[in-house]
């Protein structure tokens, strides 16, 4: 699909949306709220507007990404991963002049050596703005395990749609928005039934977050926003490897696509012996789901260093030549996404070489849009 094709149909869904002929979403009951100290706001539990990209409602706290049952089934490494909200966001809408939220982590540190508290323990929010777009708003800075903030006040009036997008490698144990106590707070509206499934990610540290300023930053995030449709974040750093354990969880879910995004923590090796049963475990249970493979980015040092140049060629070799074997023996809707235009070439866009900053992320949704576009826009004789 052209390009200013796919953005005039974005941008005309978000209006007809704002337009109010797609149904509204319920507004919550006030009875549901808890008022504030000063008795000024409104505090609603995050869980009364729905958590978005969550694959399974069987999870042994509201904000884990995999369900209770995988704690036996899963690595621990990925167990405790899981327990992050990479990719939780709650959709919602409100007339309200200010928004607040209050928000416990499950961990006390709130940030790496190399990712700000903004995007480990932060909370992100956006609007869709009148012409139909998703727009930064505001960001929940973390100073403890337990933060309120208040995201942003002086918006004039009118109903608007948000997202508030969770933190990306911390574990939250509640969230509540608050709202001054005139305004309403409700579920957002039901998107059109062409864009309600999901887009489902499966991959390391980068596809976790790593690492982005904010949560809303990451690629998958910002392809969510570009494609308007949730997307499942299967990210677990340094622990996306393909493994079968995964991939029958990954079955269980219906997406609209599935994304494997695994070489930066599997070598040539790995890949050779991991990628074919994966997919040919997904393609069993979801026939005609497309499955896109994805290489890994290079090396921002790769082009002086031999040992990472033959890291990347050696993986990417070992998953293309299991690609074509795989079309060869009849798999279709398979897709590959090359990794040399994920990032780009003049080295300015990670922190360390491997994971990209807010610019590498960028980078990478783009490179991923061009891939996903076809495969999420299919003409309506081809349904």
């Amino acid at each position: 699909m052209d390009r200013n094709i796919f953005v005039a149909i974005g941008l005309l869904s978000g209006i007809v949306a704002l337009a109010g002929t797609a149904p509204a979403g319920e507004p919550l009951d006030r009875s549901q709220a808890k008022a504030g100290e000063d008795g000024a706001l409104l505090w609603y539990d995050a869980r009364l507007l729905g958590i978005e990209g969550l694959g399974w409602t069987d999870t042994e706290t509201p904000y884990d990404r995999l369900p209770a049952r995988a704690r036996e089934r899963v690595r621990p490494e990925v167990w405790a991963l899981s327990r992050h909200s990479a990719g939780l966001c709650v959709r919602f809408e409100s007339d309200a002049p200010a928004i607040h939220a209050r928000w416990t982590l499950s961990s006390p540190r709130l940030e790496m050596p190399h990712m700000p508290a903004t995007g480990v323990s932060g909370l992100d929010l956006y609007v869709r703005s009148e012409d139909g777009e998703w727009r930064w708003l505001a960001t929940g800075r973390p100073t403890a395990q337990t933060n309120a903030a208040a995201l942003v006040s002086g918006l004039p009036h009118g109903h608007r749609e948000y997202l508030l997008y969770l933190p990306l490698y911390n574990g939250v144990t509640s969230l509540e928005i608050g709202i001054p106590k005139e305004s309403a707070l409700g579920k957002a509206t039901v998107r059109p039934k062409d864009r309600q499934k999901p887009i489902v990610f499966y991959g390391t540290s980068i596809t976790q977050g790593g690492c982005a300023s904010r949560p809303g930053m990451v690629h998958t995030a910002i392809l969510g926003r570009w494609f308007d449709r949730p997307a499942i974040n299967l990210g677990f750093s340094g622990n996306g490897r393909m493994e079968l354990e995964v991939g029958e969880l990954l079955a269980e879910l219906d997406p609209a696509v599935y994304v494997i995004d695994c070489l930066p923590n599997i070598g040539a090796r790995e890949v050779t012996e991991r990628t074919a049963p994966l997919v040919q475990l997904l393609r069993r249970a979801r026939p005609n789901t497309p499955i896109v493979l994805v290489e890994d980015r290079t090396y921002a040092d790769a082009f002086l260093i031999p040992a990472r140049q033959e890291r990347n060629a050696t993986s990417r070799a070992a998953l293309r030549k299991v690609y074509e074997e795989l079309k060869t023996s009849g798999v279709e809707d398979l897709y590959y996404l090359p990794g040399d235009g994920l990032l780009g070439e003049d080295g300015e866009d990670t922190v360390d070489g491997s994971h990209p900053t807010d610019l590498g992320f960028l980078r990478q949704a783009k490179a991923f849009r061009d891939v996903l576009e076809p495969v999420l826009f299919v003409p309506a004789d081809k349904q």
